[in-house]
């Protein structure tokens, strides 16, 4: 998904596809947020369709940079919270709800400390082996990524719905290919994996759908 602008947009058509059949199964409003990544992935790679565009010299210099800051946005600010979130509203009980929290608090700080960043520095935008690079001065440090992974992939691992477990050892293994092969182009290359990834969330919704909802209110 991340190699050209048609690669991005049928990506992102596919994933759209499965967004819309995951979130069709929802059956309580605390299941949402969790069943709408599949279609946020589906976004995010639409939006990099159009980076590819205006990097091919289809689209604008000033569209490149807009469109390449949203993708950004969403990849480094947004991620970081939205899922450990999703994961903590979906926990069945209270006791386990509260065991999320402090990965939604990283998450939330993350994204604040991503959000001062994205907006403090300029954005760097290039194509290399046909991938591309997004490079941030104000995000790009080691202990930001072990603090981002340990925020989404954390809360993952800990999950007791086995589909969330899943989908995180699917998105660890993505992040430690990504690092060792295309590592100079990981913002790109992971967030499009990971969204193929999500094929996990629908399948779950599927299979889960006779034992939902959940007890929330469970203690």
């Amino acid at each position: 998904m991340c190699f050209s602008a048609t690669a991005n947009f049928v990506g992102s058509g596919v994933l759209g596809t499965v967004g819309v059949m995951t979130l069709t199964k929802v059956k309580h409003w605390r299941e949402l947020l969790f069943a709408s990544l599949p279609t946020l992935f589906a976004l995010h790679q639409f939006m990099e369709g159009f980076v590819w565009l205006g990097l091919d010299g289809y689209l604008s210099a000033q569209m490149v940079h807009n469109m390449g800051a949203a993708f950004v946005l969403y990849a480094q600010g947004l991620m970081p919270f939205l899922i450990p979130l999703s994961v903590m509203l979906f926990e069945q009980t209270r006791a386990r709800r509260r065991s999320m929290m402090p990965f939604v608090v990283l998450g939330g700080l993350l994204t604040l400390f991503m959000l001062w960043g994205l907006t403090a520095y300029p954005l760097q935008i290039s194509v290399e082996h046909n991938s591309i690079v997004y490079v941030n001065q104000g995000t790009n440090h080691t202990w930001i990524a072990v603090l981002y992974v340990t925020a989404v992939c954390g809360s993952l691992f800990f999950s007791k719905v086995n589909a969330m477990v899943w989908f995180g050892v699917a998105n660890m293994v993505i992040l430690l290919i990504t690092m060792a092969v295309r590592r100079y182009a990981f913002t790109s290359v992971w967030c499009a994996y990971a969204a193929v990834a999500s094929v996990i969330i629908l399948a779950y919704f599927w299979k889960s759908e006779s034992m939902r909802p959940y007890p929330y209110l469970q203690a």
